[in-house]
């Protein structure tokens, strides 16, 4: 397994380690609940140095996003993150990324962890038609960056001791390249928890230094280490999809109710696109949605949704017992006439049908 540059840190604070695409990542440290809360209440910090970043350069860098991602890239400006998905050409989903533009001709993609690679190879295939290629104007940096969400309300309040002009508000979906703790860094206020926050991408050689700084920094707000198992949890009571789980190649952004980062502007010829208007013409056939558990239970992924008579509409993508709200949550694909708010449905745990409403999320 790989390992991140704060692995040590990671093992020396007692975490329950697992892996995790590919890499040794820490699942929790004090209990999932008691992070997740540490998240909503005051700061915590998540090594993310397991997601991958890869570089798009050169006059042809906007024709190719243009191409391989459904959002809109030309109006993105320098300092500014946008949303997206890359389309499979099956009407399915590559990745979901974040696309940072620096320049009219340099952009970053940050991509899920567990498809860096499968990302790369799609990226360099696409690239050969606009004479893009693999080390020039194409880099996959991964293996070279680490990177560090702090997350929370009180998250800035600690960054900003770290950075040397304010920074606390800074618009959401934005970024900059600057030093943070010395260290060469972008700073980046998109988010995964819904509570708030930044992401640090530094190099792996200034690990250590922003390791401690952060901690130091940290220390009068009560910042705490946080594990992927309450990123988890985090990330579903705000209703956003994890790819593998809730997406994947074989879900339209459509269905997943992405459609609001699927730009049919004109002259944007992205893949599926044809296939994807068709679709919003003709209206999907199921759709991802929201439901709080009615009775007592947990939804896990891959349980059965069904009507309360029984007949199997759905599957469950994500469940947890929602430490906020301290009832069962999921998000889960149901049949497109059984997915409108307020609709009671079932959820099949070991045999039990628990009822269950479709509602919308952010569930808090």
């Amino acid at each position: 397994m790989k390992t991140t540059a704060f692995h040590k840190y990671h093992v020396a604070a007692g975490a329950k380690m697992a892996e995790f695409a590919g890499y040794d990542m820490p699942i929790e440290f004090t209990g999932i609940n008691d992070e997740h809360l540490a998240v909503r209440k005051c700061a915590g910090v998540f090594d993310v140095s397991h997601m991958g970043e890869i570089w798009v350069k050169g006059p042809k860098a906007l024709d190719l996003l243009q191409r391989i991602t459904t959002n809109d890239v030309s109006k993105l400006f320098p300092g500014k993150v946008q949303y997206s998905c890359m389309p499979n050409g099956r009407g399915g989903i590559v990745d979901d990324i974040l696309v940072y533009k620096f320049t009219d001709e340099k952009y970053m993609l940050c991509v899920n962890a567990a498809n860096t690679d499968k990302d790369w190879a799609h990226i360099c295939r696409e690239g050969e038609a606009f004479g893009m290629r693999p080390g020039t104007e194409l880099e996959n940096a991964s293996d070279n960056i680490c990177q560090l969400a702090v997350q929370g309300p009180l998250a800035m309040k600690i960054v900003q001791k770290l950075v040397d002009h304010p920074v606390e508000q800074m618009p959401y979906y934005t970024f900059e390249q600057t030093e943070v703790a010395g260290c060469e860094a972008i700073l980046s206020i998109t988010g995964y928890t819904g509570s708030g926050g930044c992401e640090i991408y530094a190099y792996n050689a200034d690990a250590d230094r922003l390791w401690e700084a952060l901690w130091k920094a940290g220390e009068e707000y009560g910042l705490k280490n946080i594990g992927l198992g309450a990123r988890d949890t985090l990330r579903l009571e705000k209703g956003f999809c994890l790819y593998g789980n809730d997406i994947d190649d074989t879900t339209s952004p459509l269905e997943a109710g992405l459609g609001w980062i699927t730009k049919f502007a004109e002259g944007k010829e992205f893949i599926d696109r044809d296939r994807m208007e068709r679709l919003k013409a003709e209206g999907v056939k199921r759709k991802l949605v929201g439901f709080k558990l009615i009775d007592r239970g947990i939804p896990r992924h891959g349980y059965p949704l069904k009507t309360v008579e029984g007949a199997e509409i759905g599957l469950v993508t994500s469940g947890t017992m929602s430490p906020s709200l301290k009832v069962g949550i999921g998000l889960g694909y149901v049949a497109a006439e059984h997915a409108a708010p307020g609709t009671v449905i079932a959820v099949e745990v070991r045999g039990r049908l628990l009822k269950a409403e479709v509602v919308k999320y952010p569930f808090v």
